[in-house]
């Protein structure tokens, strides 16, 4: 029992390091892809998107990296593991799917120039696979928006409850100075 907390947080930081360092080198291997593009004079597009698929993949292994890191550091500041978790698990997943969607929208835009019409079922199926995984992402939140949390202080009124004086937008009163009226004359 004594060995299994500092096997798991030394487990944890060593992964974290890990991707964080992968992170790292898919960074300068962008930059190295960028500047070997233009020594070669490679069309600018093809350079351009060649570098942000590393740099986003890159920055999808980074935030794999810092979630790592703050789950297993979350027990030790006594942070809830709840909220840490569903935070990661955004961000990883958001990530992700921005990397897709961009990677779908640069295969449209070489499948375009290259006349291969046929071909733009794979763009497609990423974009679809991006959707249902954004919408599976929701039901996710929507699910676990109240775990973890402290429900001994939450009061919850219905909606019809609320008096509807709230929800009106409120009277601005401009001052005759503002409104440019001098008091003096009247």
């Amino acid at each position: 029992m004594f060995l299994k907390f500092p096997v798991k947080n030394l487990l944890g930081k060593l992964f974290s390091v890990i991707f964080l360092v992968l992170s790292l080198l898919l960074l300068v291997l962008a930059c190295f892809q960028f500047y070997l593009g233009m020594a070669a004079q490679k069309e600018l597009i093809n350079i351009f998107v060649q570098s942000i698929n590393t740099t986003i993949i890159s920055l999808a292994i980074f935030e794999l990296g810092i979630g790592i890191s703050k789950e297993y550091a979350a027990a030790e500041d006594e942070e809830n593991i709840f909220q840490v978790i569903r935070r990661t698990i955004t961000r990883f997943v958001g990530t992700v799917c921005i990397a897709l969607v961009l990677e779908s929208l640069i295969m449209i835009i070489k499948y375009s120039q290259l006349d291969l019409a046929g071909n733009l079922y794979y763009p497609v199926a990423i974009l679809t696979g991006t959707s249902v995984l954004l919408l599976s992402l929701g039901v996710f939140l929507h699910f676990t928006r109240d775990e973890g949390r402290d429900r001994s202080h939450r009061v919850e009124a219905p909606i019809w409850s609320v008096p509807a004086a709230r929800w009106r937008t409120p009277r601005c009163e401009v001052p005759a100075a503002a409104a440019g009226v001098d008091k003096r004359h009247h």
